[in-house]
Order: C-alpha cells, then structure tokens, then sequence
C-alpha cells in the first residue's frame, strides 16, 4: 500500500465545531458525534454539515444549474456508471471535467459505480434501504434478485461483469476500470468502488464481500495515485473509501479501521441500511474513522435521516428523493411533505409553502404549479424540484448553524415535531 501522495493537501477537511455530548434532548443518550466544518477542494469549500444535490447524468433533473446554486447548493453528486453509458467519460474529459460540462462552477462527486452495478444488476430499488421482510424466502440467499427481475450483474474477485440497462450490453467495472472512467468525469471527490450487498445477504457471504471490498480498496488507492501522477495538469481529486458491513457492528467497524489503515481523503458510509439502525450505523463508523477527514453518507434526504445522521457524524449526504418526489407532484413543507395532485389545490393561490424563499414559492402559486403537473407540463417537475432541493438545503444549513450556537437539540425537537405531528396525529 503506497504513503500519502503529495498533491493530497490540494484536498483538506477542518473540524469547526463539535455537537456537545450526552444530553436531556438526545433521544439515544449517547455521546453525540456530530460536528460542523469546512470541505477544501479545487473548485471551492463545502460548509458542513451539507445536503449534496444529486445530478445523475450531468443535471439535477428538470433544475438549470445556474438555479441550483441559487437555492444553497453547495455541491453536485453525479453517477459515474450512467455518465459511463452515456455520454462515455472520454466525452466529459475532452471537455474539461464534469464542472465544465454541465456549466456548474463549484465543488463536484462521483460515486464509483458499485451500488448502480449490482443495484440494478439485481432488480433493487435504488435506495439505501433494503429492508427484508419477515418469512422471505429470500432471506439468506446470496443469489437473489428482486421479485420479477434478472440477475444483471456477476461478481468475481477481479471485478463485476454487467449489461446496460440501456441496449443490453455487456460491460466490465472493475477497481481499476471505475478509477479511469472517474478520473476522466473529473470530479472533487470520487469514491473506491466496492460491492453492494443487500439485508437478505447471508453473515458468511458479507464477511466474503468485506474482504474483497477491502482489496478493491487497496488496488483504487493504487491506480487512483497511478493516474494523479499520469495526469498531472489536472486538478487534483480526492479519494473516499467506502465503508460496507451492512447491519453488523463488527463488521462496520472492521472495515472502517481496514480502509482508515489506507490512504483515503475521506470515507463513505453506504451499503443497504435499515432505517431505524441508521444513526447507530453511521455512529460505529464515526467512532472508528480518523476525525480530521470527511465522512459521507450515500442516499439519504428524510428530515429524521437526515438529522439522526448529522448527530451521528455524519459530514455530508446525498439522495435523488427530492426532486423524484417532485415528478410525482409532492413537496415537502415544515408540517410535512404533501401532494399537489388533490383537488383541495385546485383554487389555492398560496405558495408551496408560506414564507419560503425559493424562487418557485416566490413567483408561483399551487394552483397553477397543479395545473401544470395535471396538465403533463414538465415546467412543474423544474418548480417542484427548485422548492424541494431549497426545502433540504436549507433544512441541513439550519441545522450546521445550530450546532454553531449551540441550539440543536431544541432546533431537532421542534423541526421533527412539526414535520411528522400530522403523520402521528393519523395514527
């Protein structure tokens, strides 16, 4: 395993502020992980704790970028296998990096490819939760797939055999291969690729996938410095070890001290989580991995995940919900998230949400916004997605700001308990 290398200071993370520890307000009463600080790259600093706008193929869906820097975003996650489908890497290296393709002038990612390889090689929602049913026969097998579908991805100690979901064709990814495609995409910050594994996955088979994620990690570090050196006039990007182990705490934390053993700039915490583990997950993780590099949480946008993850260490986090949500006509508000499709919207002239300064809520009433979704104008999938990716950005920059001043546990409280009050009241 090679030493650091020495354009690994053109990337830094700076704790700023640290949550205070146990208290009345923390529901789990356990040391508190969660910190605010600051996210050095080449294109520019990431306030932490950050919401991560998902662009999957270059875009955030239906949203100019021009209007995602607008409503706070900090930074773009984009999706190294469907950039590899298309348009191809080598298209997006010819024009400068995924920054200059898409005219987004900040901070960018890319995941490895890992979790879209095998999520929908095996027919899985692409969530971060997998959660097993009671009485599945699919529990245990380390062959299954999603009821319905084929087997499209086949893994072996090299790499992963694939088809496209887009024509059928068959492809290769492996440690190696996902370094390339990522360093021609061009981002900040890209991830090791690893294997995804499901809750349904057998304990022997997890253990037999850590090792061999363990070893894709080691070999990423080594092509990942290979080609720093090769294309030395780029900007420098920064490498995150991804950090699996599913629901086993010793195997979480194996695998964090395993990956925080190598080179990495920072680490992802990802894998197929239960949602009510969640925070427990991601606070074995912070409490294994180095304190002076990032951490980032893969798939996550709920207001409890969101802030159950914060309090656990968690630095930065992703999720396409937003604006997926957006295409069916729901938006999130502080009383919760609802739809605009009900005939209740029909004559109501309001905003999506009072008081809301996205552009969308400055301009536009749900009436018309509904007439548009009832409509199958596409103008309403763009002003949904502007108000709900404004909606968590801010929700995430209120919560950094209130660790700053040392309010969280009383900001927690009363953003939780206003956003699902109507969800309790119902049962």
């Amino acid at each position: 395993m090679p030493a650091d290398h020495p354009r690994q200071s053109e990337f830094s993370f700076r704790v700023n502020t640290r949550l205070p520890g146990a208290s009345s307000a923390n529901d789990g009463g356990g040391p508190a992980l969660g910190r605010t600080g600051t996210i050095t790259t080449p294109h520019g600093q990431i306030q932490t704790p950050a919401f991560i706008a998902v662009g999957t193929k270059a875009t955030v869906k239906a949203v100019l970028p021009e209007s995602v820097r607008e409503l706070g975003a900090q930074a773009v996650l984009a999706n190294a296998y469907h950039l590899y489908l298309q348009p191809g890497p080598e298209i997006l290296d010819e024009a400068g990096g995924l920054g200059k393709f898409m005219n987004w002038q900040g901070p960018t990612f890319t995941d490895s490819g890992g979790f879209q390889v095998m999520s929908l090689g095996s027919g899985f929602k692409k969530v971060i939760e997998m959660s097993v049913v009671a009485g599945s026969e699919h529990i245990g097998r380390d062959d299954a797939v999603a009821p319905g579908k084929e087997r499209l991805a086949h893994i072996d100690e090299d790499g992963v055999w694939f088809t496209s979901h887009l024509n059928g064709d068959r492809h290769r990814f492996s440690p190696e291969i996902s370094m390339n495609v990522q360093h021609q995409i061009g981002a900040d910050i890209m991830f090791a690729f690893d294997e995804l594994t499901t809750l349904q996955n057998s304990r022997g088979y997890q253990e037999e996938s850590l090792e061999r994620t363990r070893r894709w990690a080691e070999r990423c570090v080594v092509e990942h410095f290979r080609l720093t050196d090769e294309r030395g006039g780029k900007p420098y990007q920064a490498l995150f070890g991804v950090i699996q182990g599913a629901q086993y705490e010793d195997l979480r934390r194996k695998a964090c001290r395993d990956l925080a053993s190598m080179p990495f700039d920072g680490f992802g915490i990802g894998g197929a989580l239960e949602k009510e583990n969640l925070g427990t997950i991601v606070g074995w993780c912070s409490e294994e991995l180095p304190e002076n590099k990032p951490r980032h949480l893969l798939g996550i946008s709920e207001p409890d995940d969101i802030f159950s993850a914060i309090e656990a260490g968690a630095d930065t986090f992703d999720c396409v919900s937003p604006t997926r949500v957006a295409r069916n006509s729901a938006f999130y508000t502080a009383e919760g998230r609802f739809n605009l499709s009900g005939a209740k919207y029909r004559r109501d002239w309001g905003p999506l949400q009072d008081g809301c300064d996205c552009y969308t809520c400055q301009n536009y009433s749900r009436a018309y916004i509904r007439h548009l979704y009832k409509s199958r104008e596409l103008l309403s999938h763009t002003l949904i997605s502007i108000h709900n990716e404004r909606f968590v950005v801010r929700m995430v920059d209120d919560v950094r700001h209130s660790i700053e001043d040392g309010t969280f546990w009383e900001f927690k409280a009363e953003t939780l308990g206003r956003y699902y009050a109507r969800a309790r009241s119902a049962v």
